[in-house]
């Protein structure tokens, strides 16, 4: 959640003076505060520069962003307990964490007055709630034992996606990954009884995992017995699965869907899973299908730099000048890439498969080649 840090001891009176300010910039015509406000609110008063603050600090109105602050004056109140053990749990202070949960055993089952109206628990995830708390400490699986432990609901759910249960965030989030705990964390969610599938109209993990870009989190909850689709299949690589969704003619079985066989290409082509990719394409799954983003089974390829992939699709001659909701070609996604992603990702090759290819290179993107290609030969 994008959400504003707010100040040890917040004003409120403060607040309403910037409600006023923010009121008087758009009426002077900055266009940044009339961005900021139009954001939320089509019209420029006081009570929708109120409402444009507590937006910006993760609250749903006014009234409830005022309650909070009010709260976090009582050195002593729930909610000033609450953010307490909230910032416990992203530095992995287990000590001060534990001593707040013994003086206030309520704190367990107690939610975040933001609008994700998180658990504890859900803090481990770093993930749905406000982005300055979107940290994960070393000792995270110490952090989410202790909360556990304390009698934490492992399947309480949040409002920051949809219904999040902890399990579901964690399989979903970066953080986690990058502090090579993500799959711990998974497993002790799982031990102590977390709904492998998810809960009920909310997200089931294993998809969760695979459509934010977090492979090796979804075969963790495969390998843990998580229930698997056709896209799910596909996205994990498991061509044997695959192939019993489809009759002997190649027709889908009747427990499976035409998007779920798009997504799985989608998820195939970015993960890399060639065998599978191959096997779709023979099924014609459509290669020109979109996501809701507008990216294409090669879109993805590239994001992932799955060059192997992008060379089959290239024989198969996957149109290349699909364009995605960015106005994104998959050369422009290429370029895109090279310059903004994962860094361990060589794009130069792929950029020049796809020139190759016959990918067009108008006057805005042969700049940006040329720079691909000059990187490479520097670091040749």
């Amino acid at each position: 959640m994008d959400a504003k840090k707010l100040p040890a001891r917040p004003s409120l009176e403060q607040y309403k003076k910037q409600a006023k300010e923010l009121v008087k910039s758009c009426r002077d015509g900055d266009a940044e505060a009339v961005r900021r406000i139009e954001r939320y609110r089509a019209v420029r008063t006081l009570a929708d520069a109120q409402f444009t603050i507590a937006r910006e600090h993760g609250f749903e109105s006014w009234p409830k962003f005022a309650q909070h602050i009010e709260a976090l004056t009582r050195e002593n109140s729930p909610v000033s307990k609450f953010e307490s053990a909230a910032d416990a749990i992203i530095t992995g202070d287990v000590a001060t964490l534990q001593s707040l949960l013994r003086e206030n055993p309520g704190l367990i089952r107690a939610r975040s007055t933001r609008e994700h109206h998180a658990t504890l628990l859900h803090y481990v995830s770093a993930n749905g709630v406000e982005d300055f708390r979107q940290k994960t400490p070393k000792n995270a699986v110490k952090v989410a034992e202790t909360l556990l432990k304390a009698g934490a609901e492992v399947d309480a759910v949040a409002d920051a996606y949809g219904k999040d249960t902890a399990l579901g965030l964690v399989a979903a989030s970066v953080h986690p990954l990058r502090a090579g705990l993500q799959n711990a964390l998974i497993e002790i969610l799982l031990d102590y009884g977390a709904a492998l599938d998810g809960v009920p109209e909310g997200c089931q993990p294993l998809t969760a995992a695979l459509a934010n870009g977090r492979p090796q989190a979804a075969e963790t909850l495969a390998s843990r017995g998580a229930q698997v689709d056709l896209a799910g299949a596909a996205g994990l690589g498991r061509l044997d699965l695959v192939k019993n969704f489809f009759n002997e003619d190649g027709s889908l079985k009747s427990n499976a869907t035409k998007a779920q066989m798009e997504s799985g290409f989608m998820w195939a082509c970015e993960y890399g899973r060639t065998t599978v990719v191959e096997f779709l394409l023979e099924r014609d799954v459509d290669m020109a299908a979109q996501d809701l983003h507008g990216q294409t089974g090669l879109h993805w390829a590239v994001i992932g730099g799955q060059l192997d992939t992008i060379k089959l699709l290239l024989e198969r001659r996957v149109p290349l000048e699909v364009v995605n909701v960015y106005g994104g070609t998959v050369l422009g996604q290429a370029l895109w890439s090279a310059e903004h992603s994962d860094s361990r990702i060589d794009y130069a090759p792929i950029v020049e498969l796809l020139i190759a290819a016959g990918a067009r290179v108008d006057a805005s993107s042969s700049e940006r080649v040329a720079r691909v290609r000059l990187r490479r030969r520097s670091k040749s």
